[in-house]
This record gives C-alpha cells, sequence and structure tokens, in this order.
C-alpha cells in the first residue's frame, strides 16, 4: 500500500511540473496606451482562468491612480521598465504584449493549443493598427529576454528570427 501512494505522489508532482512548464509570465508594456489597459487586464482574465498564467507585471508606468486601482484589483506587479519586469519574472516562458494590443476571438484556445502543443516562439499578432501595421506581442523563453541589453517589442521581436510561429 505505502509503493502505491508513492507512486500516486510521483504522479501528482510529475503533472504538476508539466503544468508549471506551461505557466508564463505576462509582461504588458504600457509605452503611452496606459488607458487600453484596463480591457487588455480583462482578455487575459481568461488565460489565468485556464491556468496559463503565473503572473502579470506591468512594466512602462502610466497614470498613478490607474495603476494603483488596476494592482489591487488584478494582483498584477508593477515594474519601471521592460527589463526591470523580465528580470523579476519567474516563469520560464513570457508572453510580452503591448498595452494597445487588441486580441482576435480565439485568441485563447489558439494560444493553449500552441503551448501543449511544445510552446516554442511565436508572434502574437493582434487586430487594427495603422498602415497595415498590426500590433503584436511575442511568446519567447525567459533565458532569450534577460540577454537583451536594452529589450523592447522590436527587439525581442527580432529575437525570435524569422522562423517563429505566427499566432494570427
Amino acid at each position: 500500500m505505502k509503493g502505491l501512494e508513492q507512486n500516486k505522489n510521483l504522479l501528482t508532482l510529475s503533472a504538476t511540473r508539466r503544468l508549471v512548464a506551461f505557466m508564463l509570465s505576462v509582461i504588458v508594456e504600457t509605452a503611452e496606451a496606459g488607458d487600453r489597459l484596463p480591457a487588455l487586464l480583462a482578455a487575459l482574465t481568461s488565460l489565468a482562468v485556464e491556468g496559463l498564467v503565473r503572473e502579470v507585471l506591468i512594466a512602462g508606468g502610466g497614470p498613478p491612480e490607474l495603476l494603483a486601482v488596476l494592482r489591487e484589483e488584478t494582483g498584477a506587479e508593477l515594474s519601471a521598465k521592460l527589463a526591470d519586469a523580465i528580470a523579476v519574472s519567474r516563469s520560464e516562458r513570457l508572453l510580452v504584449l503591448p498595452a494597445k494590443i487588441r486580441l482576435r476571438s480565439g485568441w485563447l484556445e489558439m494560444l493553449a493549443g500552441h503551448l501543449r502543443g511544445g510552446g516554442g516562439d511565436a508572434v502574437i499578432v493582434g487586430e487594427g493598427g495603422f498602415f497595415g501595421k498590426k500590433p503584436f506581442g511575442v511568446l519567447m523563453a525567459r533565458a532569450a529576454a534577460v540577454d537583451l541589453t536594452h529589450p523592447d517589442l522590436k527587439r525581442l521581436r527580432a529575437q525570435l528570427g524569422r522562423d517563429a510561429v505566427r499566432l494570427d
């Protein structure tokens, strides 16, 4: 009976490790779009419900009153710069999104399927944008992002290379 209990604990530990491997640190870069932040955080709630988010970090500032309320309501942490948020993130995989992105319908299912299939580097393409330039985010290994001296979304995207999967 004792051996069965130990095997059960090992199976539970193994399943937990696999689940944690899918969990993401989500970093939202506010830049000049802090007013769009509440809508994006609301869209990210479904990721948290699915157990795919370990933490949310807001990088780059914004209206202090708004950030205080959002931090209180969502539990998100604040960082002055994207580099700081990357440095303190706790997951091996990062999902970095600009606050201005509008995620397409079905994006949660697409991202969850991608993660369950191995979850390699990817570009998440949003809706809208001017002159054909759609807002984008990146899914990548934390180790690759930490190596960049002055990270921003364009540099993170360039770090992925042309072979990154496009989720749109």
